[in-house]
């Protein structure tokens, strides 16, 4: 079954429907949706094949009449139709099957309807009501704050929120925990690309110009990116690209579907990726390609990158990455001789404990040639999680505040202070990152009771069996989820959430235009939104105002807690998104016409150059060994989208891709004697994982591949290095030693 990006039907005369986005990924395309008026079909067409884990134990949480609470079923709700939006600029009415079934979870049977709760440690969960609910968790988080501090409750967001959600959660954690213990899963996602764009430009944006920009560039290095697989309506810039005659170059250990495309790939070793991009800066330099008058005007630090560069000669590098000296030199070639030309990175460079260096030495690429601050150049990112940009932008990061601000500048706090009518005083310092935060929890001196809201880190957590233990060891936690996700299984109250046709908000795609995701229909009964549970928990702590659930008021606030600071959105309101399909960022005020393109005068610097990172190569966290002798690398598959908690509830998807599997080369299959479809156990000094062989020649002779979108015996994450970037603190998901050998009976379950 193919899951390419297609068109769905255009949308009909009749019938009202809503301009609103897709639920998945950072392009946010544009789609219409349409109630239909038919009855849904209950808990069969939707519900996962093979998971268990749907909340249908619980009778007002399935397709069945709950007698108690009075709530309607699910499957007495209208069946949801999603149309093509066809002059949205980013996807023009294009889907990819994830968001051609996005309407599936609205009217399926496996989504959660009722609160639960959990009377004592070890017992089953139970349907409760909103109030006792709510209550439990007012006082867990209450009673631990007592008890150890404020520092003992941790707040831990994700990048799916909106940024109204974002925004609210951030000042309910600082301002009515007064905690510094907030971080969100986006931190296992862009922060090394976040932080190597800050060091090199002074603002972190994903992409600095417009998705349709890569079409009329004239290369385009692709670092660690399949959106093919991951983004595929975004695969149309890639294919115009060399339509009009520009060149396309992959980097990445697999042959996936958009290496496939390219005019070179690049298979470096896994881990390799610095000194692939230090190896291309040194023969740049060494054969002339740099662009003298650019370093000299625009940039800085470039004699202490070249020396580090020159320390790479091409034999060296092959040696390293194993690529071929042949290919390093087409690589220059292509890119060099080109006009124009970009580097777009994503997971595979960033997700290693030298992620930020990495990602910096592919920026030194562009700067060097003068490939930045000017039209059709620059470095870029190619963000994960639907709002991965806006979700670190304002204030459920670690150490940040509204607008992109750092939480340990005084004149930061003192401006945000001043719109949540605090003392800058009161405002509490860093906090841990995301992984710590969660490797900690249980533990004297880390968090003792976590709000969880949108993420999943059983599943998606690096070492997350090590995780799974520290969640267990809380005194509370409380999950806000719209399913019965592996980590909700765990927590001592679950509060069921609205989704994302259920409730209007703003996020911030890749491109840093800001879109407006409206209401299309009302969520079932029982069902509330992120924005009304924090007023009502913020109320029962003692704050009874400054936590409106209407997310314009949201909004409104939003844009003066930005205004002046990095992700300014002051000049952006409701109404200017829908005229104008999305506003770029920075915009200060109303007759501002939004920053589609950055840099094109000055970065964002003191002195309004570009900085080169002096970095050298350095190996990965853990290498291979004698023990454990081959790399494992992860990665997403076409039709499941992160830990998997909404696409694994959608039978269409699972039957494309119904669970987990080990990518091994045919000479690795041979070695271990095993042939497709056998069961494959796959050793990490952290853990075991247990899923089919899938032999492929995609895959290095050194490498397996495993996806990382299901728990159980074959969660990859179990498997996966915890080591963190310096700097972002990025876990190393991208590279680790394993042991793969036969599984024993009964290993997969």
């Amino acid at each position: 079954m193919t899951f390419a990006a297609t068109r769905t039907g255009p949308a009909p005369d009749t019938g009202a429907a809503t301009d609103t986005h897709c639920p998945y990924c950072s392009l946010q395309c544009g789609m219409r949706l349409r109630a239909t008026g038919e009855v849904a079909g209950g808990d069969g067409d939707n519900a996962a094949v093979g998971d268990t884990s749907l909340g249908n134990a619980f009778p007002g949480n399935a397709a069945t009449h709950d007698a108690a609470t009075g709530e309607k079923p699910v499957a007495e709700r209208p069946a949801v139709e999603v149309l093509e939006r066809p002059r949205f600029p980013v996807n023009l009415g294009a889907l990819c099957g994830k968001g051609r079934t996005a309407g599936a979870l609205l009217t399926g049977g496996a989504r959660l309807t009722a609160p639960l709760v959990r009377d004592r440690r070890g017992g089953p969960l139970r349907e409760a009501s909103w109030d006792e609910a709510l209550d439990r968790v007012a006082e867990g988080l209450a009673a631990t704050r007592r008890r150890h501090g404020p520092d003992a409750v941790g707040v831990f967001g994700g990048g799916g929120l909106t940024n109204e959600k974002a925004y609210l959660l951030g000042k309910f954690a600082r301002v009515v925990l007064r905690t510094a213990n907030i971080d969100y899963n986006g931190r296992f996602c862009m922060s090394s690309a976040a932080a190597a764009n800050r060091r090199a430009f002074g603002l972190d944006r994903g992409l600095p110009f417009p998705m349709a920009d890569i079409a009329r560039t004239g290369c385009v290095i692709l670092v660690g990116a399949n959106p093919a697989e991951t983004m595929p309506p975004a695969v149309r810039y890639f294919r115009e690209l060399r339509e009009r005659g520009g060149t396309l170059i992959v980097v990445d250990p697999r042959r996936t579907r958009t290496a496939e495309l390219a005019d070179l790939h690049l298979r470096p070793q896994p881990g390799s990726d610095l000194a692939l991009a230090l190896g291309l800066l040194h023969l740049i330099i060494a054969d002339g390609h740099r662009d003298e008058d650019f370093i000299a005007r625009r940039t800085t630090g470039f004699e202490e990158a070249r020396a580090a560069a020159m320390a790479h000669w091409p034999e060296r590098v092959e040696r390293i990455t194993g690529v071929p000296v042949a290919e390093l030199r087409r690589a220059v070639e292509l890119f060099t001789s080109a006009p124009d030309g970009m580097v777009l990175t994503a997971r595979g460079p960033e997700q290693q404990s030298k992620g930020t260096d990495t990602v910096g030495a592919w920026i030194n690429v562009c700067l060097a040639t003068g490939r930045a601050g000017r039209p059709l150049s620059g470095y870029g990112c190619l963000t994960g999680q639907g709002n991965g940009q806006g979700g670190r932008e304002h204030g459920q990061k670690a150490d940040q505040l509204p607008g992109y601000r750092s939480i340990e500048d005084p004149a930061a706090r003192a401006h945000v202070a001043a719109v949540w009518g605090v003392r800058p005083e009161d405002l509490p310092g860093p906090g841990t990152s995301a992984y710590e935060l969660l490797a900690g929890a249980g533990r004297d001196g880390g968090v003792r009771a976590l709000l969880l809201m949108g993420s999943n880190p059983v599943v998606s957590a690096p070492r997350a069996g090590h995780v799974t233990e520290r969640l267990r060891a809380l005194d509370f936690l409380a999950v806000g989820d719209l399913v019965l996700s592996e980590t909700a299984e765990l927590a001592d109250v679950v509060l069921p959430a609205a989704q994302w046709a259920e409730e209007t908000g703003t996020l911030t795609n890749l491109e840093g235009r800001v879109i407006l995701r409206q209401k299309a229909l009302d969520p079932p009964a029982g069902v509330r939104g992120d924005l009304t549970v924090l007023r009502e928990l913020a109320a029962r702590l003692g704050v009874d105002r400054g936590f409106p659930d209407d997310p314009e008021e949201v909004f409104e606030e939003l844009r003066r807690a930005s205004a002046g600071g990095q992700a300014d959105y002051a000049g952006i309101d409701y109404d200017r998104i829908r005229a104008e399909d999305g506003v770029f960022w920075p915009c200060p005020d109303g007759a501002h016409p939004g920053t589609p393109r950055l840099f094109l005068d000055r970065f964002a610097t003191p002195d309004g150059r570009a900085r080169f990172a002096a970095v050298s190569h350095r190996p990965a966290a853990e290498e291979p060994d004698a023990e454990y002798p081959l790399f494992l690398t992860t990665g997403r598959v076409l039709a499941q989208y992160q830990s998997g908690a909404q696409t694994r509830r959608v039978a269409e998807l699972n039957r494309a891709a119904p669970g987990p599997f080990v990518e091994v080369h045919p000479v690795l299959a041979r070695r271990l004697g095993v042939a497709d479809g056998e069961l494959l156990a796959v050793s990490s000094r952290r853990g075991r994982a247990v899923a089919p062989a899938r032999v492929t020649d995609t895959v290095r002779p050194d490498t397996v591949f495993m996806p990382f979108h299901w728990g159980g015996a074959g969660r990859a994450n179990s498997l996966t290095n915890p080591a963190l970037d310096p700097v972002s603190r990025m876990p190393e998901f991208k590279v680790c030693a394993v042991r793969v050998e036969r599984a024993g009976p009964g290993e997969d379950r």
